[in-house]
């Protein structure tokens, strides 16, 4: 990976910073050599700071660092794309990016999957997933197939928020079922893929 910092008078090049899970743009800071040197060998992204000019590993205060995940040079070699897991806020005013975003991907269904994964891991009496998933699979079975019932009976009136709701519910369920048995929704959807390429 070549980077021109010779384009710019002051050596430094762009580096956005995106979220490697959810793809989301969280900043934009500046770089050296020194700071992408320190950056590849910590594992921590590292920027010249032009206020404090000196080199700056952003969470070096606050302990919200950006874990380097990948770096990508563009075609005309004078911008940095770095993929890291931000552990917190990136933003100095508490916001989880600069541009006051919520940090969220845009496959919502995969976020709420990677919620409930935290979530059967914590104490039952502390949160809903968590006591569901200490019933074990026959208890998560059934209240699948009670959402399903309930979804089935909201079909056949016309109220439109309540159908919404009961069909959330049933999603919800079978998101903790799928999980329950070991697997996750990509693999459900490679089964789909299979299916229509059929």
């Amino acid at each position: 990976m070549e980077v021109d910092f010779r384009k710019y008078d002051n050596g430094l090049v762009p580096a956005i910073i995106q979220d490697y899970s959810t793809s989301k743009v969280l900043m934009l800071g500046f770089m050296n050599e020194e700071a992408l040197k320190k950056t590849k060998e910590d594992g921590k992204v590292t920027f010249f700071s032009r206020s404090r000019n000196r080199l700056w590993t952003k969470g070096e205060e606050s302990g919200n660092f950006l874990m380097l995940k990948s770096i990508a040079v563009d075609c005309d070699q004078d911008t940095l794309l770095i993929k890291a897991d931000p552990l917190g806020p990136v933003c100095h005013t508490g916001s989880d990016t600069c541009w006051n975003e919520k940090n969220l991907p845009d496959d919502f269904l995969a976020y709420l999957e990677k919620i409930i994964s935290q979530r059967k891991n914590v104490s039952p009496a502390e949160s809903y997933t968590a006591h569901l998933f200490s019933k074990g699979i026959n208890k998560i079975a059934q209240k699948l197939g009670e959402e399903a019932i309930e979804l089935v009976i909201e079909a056949k009136d016309n109220n439109d928020q309540l159908f919404l709701n009961e069909a959330a519910d049933l999603l919800f369920h079978y998101l903790i079922l799928i999980q329950a048995k070991g697997h996750n929704l990509q693999e459900i959807k490679e089964v789909l893929k299979l299916r229509h390429a059929k």
